[in-house]
């Protein structure tokens, strides 16, 4: 099932059409130091192009052909999962609504005054980084 990414990330691989060759990195560190904002973006739209295979100057054809990996996903999802079952917690995975994953805070998680914040710092986190075109990851109860 293909599912739109954000319109943000959606712009970023629009940038990737406009630049002739990708950036290496020291020279993202010389565009940081006078434009942090710019180089941050670079930065972003690179690794994006290189999620989705284009080059610098190609952009997708339509919002359509930008999916989420509904495998990344879980792999990102078992990666958190790894790091809350250190502490007795666990997670499944309830639904990918568009653009945001549905979970279920399980085990020590359950009900865990932490658990909130373990879901954005740990979970989202880890999902964001993995798979582009995530909004948000919720717990579900």
């Amino acid at each position: 099932m293909a599912i739109p990414t954000r319109t943000k990330e959606i712009e970023l691989l629009q940038l990737v059409a406009e630049l002739e060759r990708f950036y290496t990195e020291e020279e993202l560190d010389e565009i940081e130091e006078t434009d942090p904002d710019r180089a941050y973006e670079l930065a972003r739209a690179q690794a994006l192009a290189e999620q989705y295979g284009l080059e610098p100057g190609q952009q997708p054809a339509t919002d359509e052909d930008l999916t989420i990996d509904h495998e990344r996903v879980k792999a990102a999802l078992e990666e958190a999962a790894q790091l809350l079952r250190g502490d007795g917690g666990d997670l499944e995975l309830v639904d990918i609504d568009g653009s945001r994953v549905r979970v279920r805070m399980l085990g020590a998680c359950s009900g865990c005054p932490s658990s909130t914040m373990d879901l954005k710092t740990i979970v989202e986190r880890k999902v964001k980084q993995r798979v582009p075109g995530i909004s948000e990851v919720v717990n579900t109860i």
